[in-house]
């Protein structure tokens, strides 16, 4: 059997020169860490995780809870924080909240349970993957970092300023001429899609094209939606269509231009079209979306920074409610 100490003595170093190595200390050379990087691979020498764990007090992983790995807007931002954590050392285990068919929330306690009995070193936790058992967090006593709107508080968060958002998209589609803006939100109980909503009315407002309660949809971030929207525009509005829709994100958007083609309605030529999302593949959507919003990168990003923060005792501080602003990217379809 192949122990550190064998693997100390072929790269001709220290036990603690090798352990430091696994634990990825600073405290090494690249030359020495070299040299027992390559010991480790022609000896085949696998570290006990459970030994680790009882030496450092710690297990090197980090648990990422999101809520529905089919929304585009998670992929992304799971392979950042992803590569981020892997480029420290830390493991990641990913728990996805979203079972159909299922009872959401008694499988989301199952989730919790099981990041409390891996001992995981920290936990991110996405937006809705939690939906109303925020309170739960705090039973955990685990460094943790809520992406979105966290309503009590309890742990450190970063969520995208969505009112500014909506304010800046009903800005620019007020100052382009719009008059009458279709909006088509998102969940009435989701705290962030009101503020979406508030955001873009308000927008709107303040450049002299006051909402029409007429004119909003409420939808639900699901692609569905946006074309049941679609439908329900040409159904109730055939005579006086709006010159602009905003969709509150990036999958009822994608729905709903595909059903304004169905409806032989032209964009930007007929109707404009403008969403809220950044999202990597909107870049390939024909004609390109203006948009709002912040890549889930970014989120991503700053969620492992502030996480890592705590782990490593930088910030010891009071718990940090962090937003970040939106850019607007005006393209052909607006």
């Amino acid at each position: 059997m192949t122990t550190i100490s064998k693997v100390a003595e072929r790269a001709g170093v220290s036990r603690t020169t090798v352990s430091h190595v696994l634990n990825h200390a600073d405290r090494v050379s690249e030359h020495l860490r070299t040299r027992v990087l390559a010991a480790i691979d022609e000896m085949g020498y696998v570290p006990n995780p459970q030994a680790q764990s009882l030496r450092t007090g710690r297990t090197n992983i980090v648990a990422l809870l999101i809520p529905d790995i089919r929304n585009p807007f998670y992929p992304e931002l799971v392979k950042t924080a992803q590569s981020d954590l892997e480029a420290i050392g830390l493991d990641t285990m990913i728990f996805n909240s979203d079972v159909p068919g299922g009872h959401p929330q008694d499988h989301n306690r199952e989730y919790l349970r099981q990041i409390r009995n891996k001992r995981v070193d920290g936990l991110i936790v996405g937006d809705f993957a939690l939906h109303r058992m925020h309170d739960e967090l705090l039973k955990l006593d685990i460094p943790t970092v809520f992406i979105g709107d966290l309503p009590n508080r309890a742990v450190d968060s970063v969520k995208i300023d969505d009112f500014g958002g909506g304010y800046a998209m009903g800005k620019l589609l007020a100052q382009k001429g719009h008059r009458r803006v279709a909006h088509v939100t998102g969940p009435a109980h989701f705290a962030e899609a009101m503020a979406r909503a508030d955001g873009i009315e308000k927008g709107l407002a303040d450049h002299g094209a006051p909402p029409s309660a007429d004119l909003r949809y409420e939808g639900t971030y699901l692609a569905p939606s946006g074309e049941e929207a679609v439908d329900w525009l040409v159904e109730h509005h055939r005579g006086n269509m709006p010159s602009a829709i905003f969709f509150a994100n990036y999958l009822m958007a994608m729905a709903g231009l595909a059903r304004l083609h169905d409806h032989n309605i032209r964009v930007p030529e007929d109707i404009a079209v403008a969403a809220f999302g950044d999202q990597p593949e909107m870049r390939y959507v024909r004609p390109t979306l203006t948009r709002v919003g912040v890549a889930p990168s970014a989120l991503a990003h700053r969620a492992v920074a502030m996480l890592i923060e705590r782990l490593n005792g930088v910030y010891t501080g009071e718990v940090r409610a962090e937003v970040l602003e939106c850019a607007v990217r005006e393209f052909a379809s607006a």
